[in-house]
């Protein structure tokens, strides 16, 4: 069973929150995160993408930029930016799209835990982001961003929730890309041990986003277990910050490939070459959007088809065959346009579903790209299911909408 508790988190006030609250450091490039900072003194890129406030041309991954994200997060701390809580606490926090919204707990995840694989990973992590955000921990000491976990749905715990949230938010506000976010302090301790004991019988928890966040908090607090001679295991860097929703309230999004070129062949030799794994449907030049697994779209010289795998191209009973990324992979990438390392490969490149087929078909269209592919999306009981089998998903196959705020809540290492 895995540990989950409640910890004093650092939080902004109410009255700075939407102006403080910032994407997550993955999402923006440090231009866009200039852009978006602007002249905002409270906006949490300064701690996050710390790079914002120095020479554009800057070593991202040198000292210098670490200390200025130690330096900023003091600062907000001096300054009242955020303040922290006397006591420890779970917090819910809720986002909002559209007419749904989800409910995640904030809390502390263990160390141990994720050294142990009792947290489930289905993606591997790089280590050069890796170390990136290893030495944003160490040097900030401090968690700045949440980790996106889920676990399978408990009622007990939702029931709880339910009752916590009919009193008002105290944050609640819409940031400017529309999505809402609502986030309330457990503050009575009968409910807070409750949810620590409830957590404590749920079997697995699951990285559903952040997967270097995740590695990066867990390995620098058993860093510091290491370096400490009275190491006793309740110390706070025992244990990292993380969001925990259940698995019924989440929905992953299609993530979708662009590529440069076909690999020196025609576009007859390259529709030729895709008969033999699929069924090849022209669609004309409006948008198409496959509607179940094992069918997906392509976007080719100004024309949409229909890929529908043959039956030998899949393997529903294999938890990573029966993936759409994995038919795409060894059918077309591999085989066909010669793409054999979806990490490092710079003829490929990625699309996070929201951001829409015409996405794909501007790269396309500009020349940029050749062609393009939109994938259904992985369903949460895939993704649960290659984690429990120890699977790891191709690169690039989740994408989690809404994004978790960074600067909702911190949590410090000391």
């Amino acid at each position: 069973m895995a540990i989950f508790k409640p910890f004093r988190g650092l939080r902004p006030p109410k009255e700075i929150v939407k102006l403080l609250a910032s994407r997550p450091y993955d999402v923006l490039n440090s231009e866009e995160a200039r852009t978006e900072a602007g002249d905002n003194p409270y906006c949490f890129l300064r701690v996050v993408k710390p790079e914002i406030e120095l020479p554009a041309d800057i070593d991202l991954y040198s000292q210098q930029v670490y200390e200025k994200a130690r330096e900023n997060l003091a600062k907000f701390i001096d300054k009242g930016y955020l303040v922290r809580d006397k006591d420890s606490h779970f917090y819910v926090y809720a986002q909002t799209w559209g007419d749904k919204t989800q409910y995640g707990i904030v809390g502390c995840a263990g160390v141990e835990d994720y050294l142990n694989d009792r947290i489930k990973k289905h993606e591997l992590t790089r280590p050069d982001k890796e170390e990136d955000r290893m030495k944003h921990v160490r040097i900030t000491n401090a968690n700045a961003e949440p980790v996106f976990f889920t676990y399978r749905q408990e009622q007990a715990i939702d029931d709880i929730v339910a009752q916590v949230v009919q009193a008002p938010a105290l944050y609640d506000f819409v940031a400017d890309d529309g999505f809402g976010h609502h986030f309330w302090v457990i503050d009575d301790p009968q409910l807070t041990v409750r949810l620590e004991d409830l957590f404590a019988r749920v079997p697995d928890f699951y990285v559903a986003d952040g997967h270097h966040r995740t590695a990066a908090a867990a390995l620098v607090g058993n860093e510091k277990k290491k370096t400490n001679p009275n190491h006793k295991g309740d110390e706070p860097y025992n244990y990292f910050m993380a969001v925990l929703f259940p698995d019924n309230q989440l929905t992953i999004i299609d993530y979708n490939r662009v590529v440069k070129d076909l690999n020196g062949l025609s576009k007859g030799e390259f529709l030729e070459r895709l008969e033999k794994d699929f069924e090849v449907e022209k669609k004309g030049a409006a948008g198409y959007k496959p509607q179940s697994l094992h069918t997906m779209s392509m976007y080719l010289e100004g024309e949409w088809y229909a890929l529908k795998a043959r039956d030998h191209a899949y393997n529903d009973d294999d938890p990573i065959g029966v993936l759409d990324v994995t038919i795409l992979s060894r059918s077309v990438l591999e085989p066909v346009l010669g793409i054999r390392n979806l990490r490092t490969d710079k003829r490929i490149d990625f699309v996070g579903g929201i951001r829409g087929l015409d996405e794909l078909k501007r790269r396309v269209d500009s020349g940029e790209m050749q062609v393009a592919f939109a994938l259904y999306p992985v369903t949460m009981k895939q993704l649960m299911d290659i984690a429990d089998t120890g699977n790891i998903m191709p690169p690039k196959t989740t994408w989690f909408e809404p994004k978790l705020r960074s600067g909702l809540v911190v949590n410090l290492l000391d």
